[in-house]
């Protein structure tokens, strides 16, 4: 396995195509506007220069990780000769279900098609397709290049063999793969998405105030990243998608998102992407501020 395909050039998609492309991979990174590709590139060389001054790697390093990304903005093209196709596309069902059905379509024989997905369920993505069994899930941690978790999901149909493949080749990546089985919100995001849920209702009742609450977190569970900033972090419309997913498929109310998140996103205050969410952000600042809302 050396040509590796990657749909999406966001914050995931750079990504994996980065740790990929660092690791002797070729890269096909496909992307619907040649400008958010552009923008990709100039992020992963940035993270690159980040690398070199912590003395990770060397400018040569650098020079043939850029080598290794050829950029693309028809799927067709981009995914032709791919060995593996890494789709990290919006969290979007319909989107998901109709790029998959489009690749099955126009990828060679015997290739596996693997979603980063958080939460929607690769049985059903693997259904638009013409053959379930390569269909997997690669769910990457965001900072992709850092985090050394992959979980690998197994849809209904996926095969032993599939499988076996992409724990292999995760750890090619020097990451430490973990299997689960296919059902919402798989691990990471079923223990997840609940706490910052919770950590949101603590605030939405009054119990503590933003600040408050993280350093709970942080100082007595020895978190790194306190919920609410997280939540800022990954993006609030994400945690929103993921917990009606995970309410959806479990039917439980334990999982219903909290009204105070509903408003959040529906005002446009989606965390660090949109510049305020439980704390507000500067460019150029690290500080952590409160938002204004929440003091």
């Amino acid at each position: 396995m050396k040509n590796i395909t990657v749909i999406g050039s966001g914050t995931m998609g750079n990504g994996i195509a980065h740790t990929f492309a660092q690791n002797g991979f070729n890269v096909s990174l496909v992307d619907i506007s040649d400008a958010a590709l552009q923008k990709a590139l100039q992020t992963i060389a940035g993270n690159l220069d980040r690398q070199i001054k912590k003395g990770a790697i060397d400018e040569a390093a650098k020079t043939t990780t850029l080598g290794n990304i050829k950029t693309y903005t028809d799927v067709t093209e981009g995914a032709a000769h791919a060995d593996l196709v890494v789709e990290a596309a919006t969290e979007n069902r319909e989107i998901k279900l109709k790029l998959f059905k489009q690749l099955s379509e126009v990828c060679q024989p015997g290739v596996i098609l693997a979603s980063n997905t958080s939460s929607i369920s690769i049985t059903e993505i693997a259904s638009a397709t013409a053959n379930p069994a390569n269909v997997i899930g690669m769910h990457f941690m965001n900072p992709v290049p850092m985090m050394k978790l992959v979980e690998v999901i197994r849809g209904y149909a996926t095969t032993d063999e599939v499988t076996n493949t992409i724990m292999e080749l995760s750890r090619q990546l020097g990451k430490d793969p973990v299997k689960v089985n296919d059902y919402p919100g798989f691990v990471a995001n079923r223990i997840l998405m609940p706490m910052i849920n919770e950590a949101i209702y603590t605030l939405f009742e009054g119990v503590a105030g933003v600040h408050e609450i993280d350093t709970v977190m942080k100082l007595g569970m020895a978190h790194p990243m306190g919920p609410l900033q997280l939540a800022d972090f990954i993006g609030l419309d994400v945690c929103l998608a993921i917990l009606k997913v995970l309410h959806n498929g479990f039917g439980n109310p334990k999982y219903a998102p909290c009204p105070l998140l509903v408003n959040m996103v529906t005002a446009g205050h989606l965390g660090v992407k949109s510049g305020s969410g439980f704390y507000k952000y500067t460019a150029g600042s690290k500080e952590l501020v409160v938002a204004e809302k929440f003091v």
